[in-house]
């Protein structure tokens, strides 16, 4: 028991890096059941084109899609900013730019992860190239026969030797543009992840703390909301069956839930961890927390408003 224990404290301590991990494994070997059960390049002249380029292509907006779904960032920044007579705004400015920024480069791991792979194998990309017109130009040179020849590579069909070897080309290509992707993503990340923790506000050690307190405040939120909620929900089926009037119970109110709701700023003249964190110490009861001087997106931070009540965002 204590070893289980120690396995699911290290499994929360890093769940982000093991989620991240666990994306990418499943859109690589993803990728490859596509390509070696699913996909069949029809060897066509009219089709190889778009067939290898949806296969390549779709997937990895599909993907970049669901990463905006599973994102609790995404609606936080959507939830009720549509609503008739609602004050909230779906992002403007700065602040809108620097928030799709960070949500759109979170979502765009796994797409990648499915172009590289995909591009690794070469099968997509072969079968694409051998139907442009643009790569026949430059593959066949003036020769009709090859360009006539060269839908039929992938497929191992190719009447002529010559034709049938440009096919080591084309997935020759294929994987240099796989690794040349691999390493710019890499350096960008790297290069992102430097700056970002170069300009951050606050130490190394204080940002170990603000995760931890944000781990603690989502346990004992969803622990403190799940008894809230089955108290109020058991004294109201108590009164319908009863015919009685229920007692009054103290929840919050709508405004209170949609401050809390909202995107998190850093403000280094109060530092507070969370917009809960924000909204218990404010000192005017009826003022608004959602903005004031001072208050930036700080993209290091763009963590705090990554937990839901159950850390990922449900639809």
């Amino acid at each position: 028991m204590e070893k289980f224990q120690m396995m699911l404290d290290q499994f929360l301590k890093h769940h982000s890096a093991l989620s991240y991990g666990l994306v990418t494994l499943l859109t690589a070997g993803g990728e490859r059941i596509f390509s070696s059960v699913v996909f069949a390049c029809p060897c066509s002249a009219a089709w190889n084109l778009s067939y290898g380029l949806v296969f390549l292509l779709v997937p990895a907006l599909a993907l970049f899609l669901l990463g905006y779904m599973l994102s609790a960032r995404t609606w936080r920044l959507l939830t009720g900013c549509c609503a008739p007579g609602a004050r909230a705004r779906c992002g403007s400015g700065l602040s809108g730019v620097l928030v799709c920024t960070h949500v759109s480069a979170a979502a765009a791991l796994a797409p990648l992860t499915w172009v590289a792979v995909a591009l690794l194998g070469g099968a997509f990309y072969e079968c694409a190239a051998s139907g442009s017109p643009f790569f026949a130009e430059r593959l066949c040179l003036d020769s009709e026969e090859c360009k006539a020849q060269l839908p039929l590579v992938p497929c191992g069909q190719a009447g002529s030797p010559k034709v049938q070897d440009l096919l080591k080309m084309l997935k020759a290509q294929s994987q240099v543009l796989g690794w040349i992707l691999i390493a710019v993503v890499i350096t960008v990340l790297l290069v992102f992840t430097a700056v970002t923790r170069c300009l951050s506000p606050v130490s190394f050690l204080q940002l170990k703390f603000w995760k931890i307190y944000l781990e603690q405040e989502q346990q004992i939120l969803k622990t403190q909301a799940t008894e809230h909620a089955t108290e109020l929900a058991k004294e109201n089926i108590k009164c319908f069956f009863e015919c009685s009037r229920s007692k009054e119970y103290s929840t919050p109110s709508m405004k209170d839930w949609q401050q809390i709701s909202s995107l998190y700023k850093f403000n280094p003249n109060n530092q507070y961890y969370s917009m809960l964190h924000k909204y218990v110490n404010r000192k005017d009861m009826s003022h608004s927390i959602k903005s004031s001087e001072g208050d930036a997106f700080v993209p290091i931070l763009g963590f705090v408003d990554s937990p839901g009540i159950d850390t990922v965002a449900e639809l």
